[in-house]
C-alpha cells in the first residue's frame, strides 16, 4: 500500500524555530483566504452544473445523459493540465495523499487539473488540490525569508501552508494537525519538531476560513454528517464490525488495486487515460441512473454532499440501489485515482459510508455504528496513518462520537491489520 503523506523534510536549525513559527502563523492568513476562494469557485461551480443549469433547463430528476458531455469537457481540462502543463497537474491521487510543498510554477496546472475535472463529476476529492494551493502559496508569499526552495525552513513553511489550506475542509484543524504529526513521527523524532508550525497554521488558518464564511456567507461547506440519529452501543455491534472492516478494507483494496494498475498507463498517455476515465465515469453513472431510476449525480463527485444525504436519512436507498452504487462509484474512483487529479479520501469515506449502510441490514447491527465502522475501515484503507483515519472519522460523527469511538478503532486496526497481511509478500515474490 503506497503512501498517504510524503514526510515533511528535516526540521530547520533551532536558531530559527521561533521565526519559522512566527512566520507559519502569518501564512496561514493569506493562505486561508486562497483555499476559501478555491473552494467557493469550486462550489459554485459544481452548483451550476449540478443543480442551477439543469432547474433552469427543466431537467428534473436529472437524464442519465446529462454527465456525458460536462465529464468529457472536465476530461480534456485536466488531460491537458497533465500532459502539457508544468507540474503534470499536482500529486497523483493513486499515490495518496501528499504534503509535500509543491513549487509555485505547478500552481497553474494544479489549478486547471483541479477545477476542469472535479466540478465536472471526476470522483475525487478537493483536499489534494487544496493542499497544493495553501503549499504553493505559503513559498511564493515567503520567497524573500525562504529563497531556497529545497531548505528544511522552505519545507517546513510549504507544509505549514498546506496545513493551513486543509484544516477546514476536513472538518476541523485537530485533523490537519494529527495528520501532519503521524506522518512526521513516522519520517524520525527530529521531524516532529516541524509539526508545531504547522499546527499554529492550521488553527489560524480555520479562524479565518470561518470568519470569511460568516462575512461573505458563501456555502463552503467542510465534510459533515449532519441528522445522524442518537447511537447506542451493543456487544453484537462490536462483533459484526471485525468481519465487515475486513471486507470493506479488501473491497477498497481492490479499488486500489485496478488504479494502481492503470496507473502506469496514465502516466505514459495522459490524455488518452484522461479521457478514459471520464467516459468510464459516465458509463457508471448511467447505468446506475438506468438500473436504479436514482439521479447520476450519487455516483458522481466527491460524494461530500451525497454523504450528508446518506447519513440524514439511510433508509432512502434500498440494498439493490446501495449495490449499484457501491459498484458503479467504485469503478469510477478507481480509473479516476490513476488518471485525474485530487483527493482520495472523500470518495472512500463516502464509500465507506455506503457500505456500513447496506451492512447495517445484518441482525444486531445498529445504523450508526455500521455506518461508523464502515467509514473508519475505508478511511484506513486509503488513508494507511491509523490514528488519522480514527480522528477524522471521530470528529465526523459529532455527537455520537462517544457512543462509536470503540467501534471506530477496531474498524480502523482490523481494516490496517488486514492490509498489512494482504501487502506482505508471499516467499516466492521475496526470495529475489
Amino acid at each position: 500500500m503506497g503512501r498517504t503523506v510524503d514526510e515533511p523534510a528535516a526540521p530547520p536549525r533551532a536558531g530559527r524555530g521561533i521565526g519559522l513559527l512566527l512566520l507559519a502563523g502569518l501564512v496561514g492568513v493569506p493562505v486561508s483566504a486562497a483555499a476559501f476562494l478555491f473552494l467557493a469557485l469550486l462550489h459554485r461551480m459544481t452548483a451550476f452544473v449540478w443543480e442551477d443549469l439543469p432547474g433552469d433547463l427543466g431537467l428534473d430528476p436529472l437524464p442519465w445523459w446529462w454527465p456525458v458531455p460536462w465529464l468529457l469537457a472536465g476530461g480534456l481540462l485536466a488531460g491537458t493540465a497533465i500532459s502539457r502543463l508544468p507540474g503534470r497537474g499536482g500529486h497523483v491521487p493513486i499515490d495518496g495523499l501528499s504534503a509535500a510543498p509543491v513549487p509555485p510554477k505547478h500552481l497553474p496546472g494544479v489549478l486547471l487539473a483541479a477545477l476542469g475535472a472535479l466540478p465536472l463529476g471526476a470522483v475525487l476529492g478537493p483536499e489534494a488540490p487544496l493542499m497544493a494551493v495553501g503549499g504553493a502559496t505559503a513559498l511564493l508569499l515567503t520567497r524573500r525569508w525562504t529563497p531556497d526552495a529545497r531548505s528544511p525552513e522552505a519545507a517546513v513553511v510549504g507544509t505549514a501552508g498546506a496545513a493551513a489550506a486543509v484544516s477546514v475542509i476536513f472538518g476541523s484543524p485537530l485533523v490537519a494537525g494529527v495528520f501532519i504529526l503521524e506522518a512526521a513521527a513516522a519520517s524520525g523524532a527530529k521531524a516532529v519538531r516541524a509539526v508545531l508550525p504547522c499546527l499554529l497554521a492550521a488553527g489560524v488558518g480555520a479562524i479565518v476560513f470561518t470568519g470569511l464564511g460568516d462575512w461573505t456567507g458563501l456555502p463552503v461547506a467542510s465534510l459533515s454528517l449532519p441528522g445522524l440519529d442518537a447511537a447506542s452501543l451493543h456487544a453484537t455491534d462490536l462483533l459484526w464490525t471485525v468481519p465487515a472492516a475486513a471486507v470493506i478494507a479488501l473491497g477498497m483494496r481492490e479499488v486500489r488495486a485496478l488504479g494502481r494498475r492503470l496507473a502506469p498507463v496514465a502516466e505514459r498517455r495522459p490524455m488518452a487515460m484522461a479521457l478514459t476515465a471520464v467516459a468510464v465515469t459516465a458509463v457508471c453513472a448511467a447505468a446506475y441512473t438506468l438500473l436504479t431510476g436514482r439521479p447520476p449525480v450519487e455516483v458522481l463527485l466527491s460524494g461530500q454532499d451525497s454523504l450528508a444525504e446518506l447519513s440524514a436519512d439511510p433508509a432512502s436507498l434500498t440494498a439493490w440501489a446501495l449495490v449499484a452504487m457501491i459498484a458503479c462509484k467504485g469503478l469510477a474512483y478507481a480509473v479516476s485515482l490513476a488518471a485525474l487529479r485530487g483527493g482520495p479520501i472523500f470518495p472512500a469515506v463516502f464509500l465507506g459510508a455506503a457500505a456500513g449502510v447496506l451492512l447495517s441490514a445484518l441482525p444486531g447491527f445498529g445504523a450508526v455504528p455500521a455506518l461508523a465502522a464502515g467509514m473508519a475501515a475505508a478511511t484506513a484503507a486509503v488513508m494507511p496513518l491509523p490514528v488519522s483515519a480514527a480522528v477524522l472519522v471521530t470528529l465526523l460523527l459529532g455527537a455520537d462520537a462517544a457512543a462509536t469511538a470503540p467501534v471506530v478503532i477496531a474498524a480502523v486496526v482490523v481494516a490496517t491489520a488486514a492490509g498489512r497481511v494482504l501487502d506482505r509478500p508471499r516467499p516466492a515474490e521475496a526470495a529475489p
